[in-house]
């Protein structure tokens, strides 16, 4: 048995010789990039200098904008290395270091897409108490802060990780999951085991909780309300909605595919499905919540000078 420290890499094996390919596929992974970015950008640049979205639902939504910049760092730039290299490794501290990028990044989006489900809540069924109980000023602000925050969970699973004993250090996957290095360990997994789990509630299980609680008042009072509130519910909630199954359709497969066998699948699918949740809503989330959201929509015309 030795040390993490005495392996100066992973090889992630997930890898096809492409050929002359590899330029193309650089090329679109970089374009995407790029659109990723500007979109992502645009909308907060916009939400920061608008005084007409400087409420609650609009900073929650410049919070998960930045998260998904985050989340894109933590990956295309990796990527693209990857993708024009011939030995396709990582060293053990990027490795690392990506983990906690994008499990933070997972656990951010589902806890901002909770607190927005939250605020949706207030706004549909406790209109009348709406602005004295979500303010942009205190309340909007500590949400976001302790949802950034409660993603430092995530550092306990690298520090467990760290201190395994390894018996290799081949990866079958296109970047660094904690999943995959836990099971290159020799020595006992068990903590490990029993903390992913917990933080795995913690990062999923309860913010998919306070949703779900979320939804079912606003179902109620939708079904006993006036057509005028359903209308509103549709029109602030289906971005929402729309945004939180695309995110956890791509993790939900992940997860699948790193502890099930799933060899039947045609190879191309994997590894597009594997990547779809960190290369997808990145982009998904600035298109549909500005196609969606009416405010945001009529600025971007008057900017165009479409009116």
């Amino acid at each position: 048995m030795v040390n993490s420290t005495d392996f100066p890499f992973f090889i992630l094996s997930a890898y096809v010789d492409l050929g002359r390919l590899k330029y193309f596929c650089f090329t679109a992974v970089l374009l995407l990039y790029i659109v990723i970015v500007a979109a992502n950008v645009f909308l907060i640049v916009l939400i920061c200098i608008k005084r007409s979205l400087h409420e609650p639902m609009y900073v929650f939504l410049c919070s998960l904008l930045v998260n998904e910049l985050y989340g894109s760092a933590g990956l295309f730039p990796f990527l693209l290395q990857q993708i024009l290299s011939d030995t396709h490794t990582v060293s053990t501290s990027a490795c690392f270091l990506q983990i906690y990028c994008l499990y933070t990044y997972v656990q951010i989006e589902f806890c901002t897409l909770a607190v927005m489900s939250y605020d949706r809540y207030l706004a549909i069924c406790c209109p009348l108490h709406y602005n004295t109980r979500m303010t942009t000023k205190k309340v909007a602000p500590l949400f976001i802060m302790v949802v950034w925050l409660y993603s430092l969970s995530v550092l306990i699973i690298l520090v467990l990780s760290v201190k395994l004993l390894f018996c290799g250090n081949v990866m079958n996957t296109l970047y660094c999951n904690n999943y995959y290095v836990v099971r290159l360990a020799c020595s006992d997994t068990t903590v490990n085991n029993v903390y992913g789990i917990f933080v795995t509630i913690l990062s999923i299980i309860v913010p998919l909780v306070l949703i779900l609680f979320s939804y079912i008042r606003i179902l109620r009072i939708c079904l006993v309300g006036s057509r005028e509130t359903r209308q509103k519910a549709v029109s602030t909630c289906s971005p929402h909605l729309t945004s939180l199954i695309n995110f956890s359709f791509g993790c939900c497969f992940e997860v699948f595919q790193s502890r099930f066998d799933v060899s039947s699948v045609p190879a191309s699918l994997r590894i597009f499905l594997s990547l779809y949740f960190l290369m997808c809503q990145p982009l998904f989330n600035p298109v549909m919540y500005g196609f969606r959201m009416s405010k945001i929509r009529a600025i971007c015309k008057d900017l165009l000078c479409l009116n």
